[in-house]
């Protein structure tokens, strides 16, 4: 993650406690799917694209590079490998954009550093 990408997170977010839980994080910056429900029909199409679409393409470039440049491990490039393996490399990146936008809000409300591994957390 570079300083342009958590600047620009910074200024998008401006307020952390607006948002109740980090998950809503990725909807606002619309990085979830959409939902089509009828009576019959329930169905879930492309990221919505809804919110600020600069703050979006940040993210998604963070995951590429994240995924495809970095040589360091952790936890989150564990897991979008593993989710590139079975749903393709475009869908891990955007999942793991998003996860990147819950961990930085809730880093930032939390006041706490960046866990490279999982035997840290306890």
């Amino acid at each position: 993650m570079g300083a342009v990408t958590a600047l620009c997170f910074r200024a998008t977010v401006d307020i952390p406690e607006r948002f109740t839980k980090s998950k809503t994080v990725g909807a606002h910056f619309g990085l979830t799917s959409r939902k089509h429900r009828s009576g019959q029909v329930d169905r879930n199409g492309r990221i919505s694209k809804c919110g600020d679409g600069m703050m979006r393409a940040t993210l998604y470039e963070a995951a590429n590079v994240m995924l495809t440049r970095t040589k360091s491990w952790n936890w989150l490039k564990a897991w979008a490998m593993q989710l590139a393996k079975t749903r393709g490399n475009k869908r891990a990146k955007v999942a793991l954009a998003r996860r990147l936008a819950v961990v930085l809000h809730r880093m930032w409300l939390d006041g706490s550093d960046f866990r490279w591994t999982k035997e840290e957390l306890a």
